[in-house]
């Protein structure tokens, strides 16, 4: 009778590379550690990330967190092989998230599931992710790449991430303050940002039927999969000298759901919001994605930044001097809209409203 050999199976014949993992940590390794602030303790590979607040700087330290995703953006990235400005989109979503309530960014983590590990990919989306940190201020003190062999396609993955910042008890923005007569200074976004990508994905490769290589006059030389992979904008470098520096009364960031969604949930009761949408020029991209698809008006608001990024709710006074802070420093911002007595609605007047 033949002897029966069975061959010993190994974890990367199932698809899982530890070898591929531990080279793509060599690769991020650097770009990791300048993210780091002098909070940081330890180094990176470690089973968690150490932080030591720095109480001093707080009288009474609150934690403020958030968690994110890209969403469905990533299909671009895979469709063009573009992978550097991904990691930005995912540092974005969650530090301006919480850079809302008044908090400083302290720290991120990032989780990265692929399908098939390529450590070269993997360190692209990760030092994009170094990098917005460093430019946001916090620091990158862990994370995971989870290698999901048979549930991702190779070449695919999915990224999210955490940020936690600090703001003392006192200095937490969150709306109570809003009051008619207040205005709305918005400063611009890059672009499309990350929300909406499913109704773009839709627009322009199945209703138009585009690559992504195409080029318009409007677009400024860009190719089309160039403005939409453009990364959502990192506010804090921004907005954090500000909030030290006035009475921030509200703070929205516009993200999914646009300007009806997110301006109305900070309102207090008995208030509402006027947007003049006539304030600011809208990026060319959203008119093409308005026409290529016939959106509705009412709809692109609801679902785009239009151009807006991050509102601030002041008052009218302070609007001034934040706008020549602003200025000062090659930054432009408008006045787009007042807080009204309402039921806390948000109403967009002008431009294509009254076309």
């Amino acid at each position: 009778m033949a002897e029966n050999k069975q061959t010993n199976l190994t974890y990367r014949d199932s698809g899982v590379d530890i070898d591929a993992g531990n080279y793509s940590v060599k690769l991020i390794k650097d770009s990791v550690k300048a993210t780091y602030r002098p909070e940081v303790l330890g180094d990176l590979g470690g089973f968690g990330g150490l932080f030591a607040l720095n109480s001093g700087k707080y009288k009474e330290p609150v934690l403020v967190s958030g968690t994110d995703g890209v969403g469905t953006k990533l299909r671009l990235a895979f469709m063009l092989d573009k992978h550097d400005t991904i990691g930005q989109d995912a540092v974005a979503m969650c530090v301006n998230d919480i850079l809302v309530q008044g908090a400083e960014p302290l720290f991120f983590l990032d989780y990265l599931a692929v399908g098939k590990l390529d450590p070269q990919q993997v360190a692209t989306v990760v030092k994009g992710v170094a990098n917005a940190c460093k430019e946001s201020g916090c620091a990158l003190i862990g994370g995971e790449t989870a290698e999901m062999s048979g549930f991702y396609s190779d070449g695919e993955y999915d990224i999210a991430g955490f940020a936690v910042g600090a703001v003392d008890k006192s200095k937490i923005i969150t709306g109570d303050k809003i009051k008619a007569g207040d205005v709305l200074v918005g400063i611009p976004s890059s672009g499309v940002h990350s929300n909406g990508y499913s109704l773009v994905r839709k627009i322009c490769f199945e209703v138009k039927g585009f690559d992504g290589s195409e080029k318009f006059d409007e677009l400024g030389g860009k190719t089309l999969g160039e403005e939409l992979l453009t990364p959502t904008r990192l506010y804090p470098s921004v907005c954090l000298p500000l909030i030290e520096k006035y009475d921030i009364h509200g703070m929205v960031h516009v993200t999914g759901g646009g300007f009806y969604e997110n301006i109305s949930r900070i309102l207090p009761e008995g208030t509402g919001v006027s947007v003049n949408a006539d304030a600011w020029e809208m990026p060319a991209i959203f008119k093409l994605l308005q026409q290529w698809g016939n959106v509705d008006w009412h709809e692109m608001y609801r679902v785009f930044n239009m151009g807006i990024g991050m509102i601030l709710l002041v008052s009218s006074e302070d609007a001034k001097s934040i706008q020549a802070d602003l200025a000062a420093k090659g930054e432009k911002s408008y006045i787009i809209g007042e807080v009204v007595e309402g039921n806390q609605t948000v109403e967009v007047k002008g431009g294509v409203f009254n076309e």
